[in-house]
């Protein structure tokens, strides 16, 4: 499948728009989860958690759902292909895994959070607000760094596609069958 020209700038500038508001609202939750791990007083840690559980809440998803989506129909809808470049596919895991950790550990640590400081607790862990923070900034820096270098040679399948003449189609085989 391949998009038209129009398709395809749109789709670009939607990922590009998606992830740069995923990597600033990273950076955001950042400094809210530095804010509530210094602690300077309780009125600040809890406003600092409870900024990043709305910030978790209604913006993490839409971002990371649409960063993924985009950066798929860009994949399979261009000649970059999912699989035909190790930064491509390299993004494309990335991305995927920084999604599910934000669900899995980010978004339960600023819910444990926010539920300790305002039942007039302290802050449990400063892990819980820090840690997926720092991992997630650090995916996408990588990930940017990459897109705009473009770095490593093709995979096996794209550059057995680089070796086939245009317009010759590879014969449907199963793997493995002999």
């Amino acid at each position: 499948m391949k998009l038209s020209r129009p398709a395809r700038r749109a789709s670009l500038v939607v990922h590009v728009l998606a992830s740069a508001a995923w990597l600033g609202l990273t950076l955001g939750l950042l400094a809210l989860g530095a804010t509530a791990a210094t602690g300077a007083s309780p009125a600040a840690v809890e406003a600092a958690v409870r900024c990043m559980k709305l910030f978790a809440d209604w913006l993490l998803l839409p971002l990371a759902l649409l960063t993924l989506g985009s950066g798929l129909v860009l994949a399979l809808g261009t000649p970059w292909g999912l699989a035909r470049h190790r930064w491509v596919y390299t993004k494309f895991w990335l991305t995927l895994g920084t999604t599910v950790a934000t669900f899995i550990a980010l978004c339960p640590g600023v819910d444990s959070a926010v539920a300790s400081v305002t039942a007039g607790g302290s802050l449990p862990d400063a892990g819980d607000v820090l840690f997926g923070p720092v991992v997630s900034l650090s995916a996408y820096v990588f990930m940017t760094v990459i897109s705009l270098l473009k770095p490593w040679r093709p995979t096996r399948h794209g550059r057995r596609l680089r070796e086939r003449p245009a317009g010759v189609r590879a014969p449907l085989t199963r793997s493995g069958s002999g």
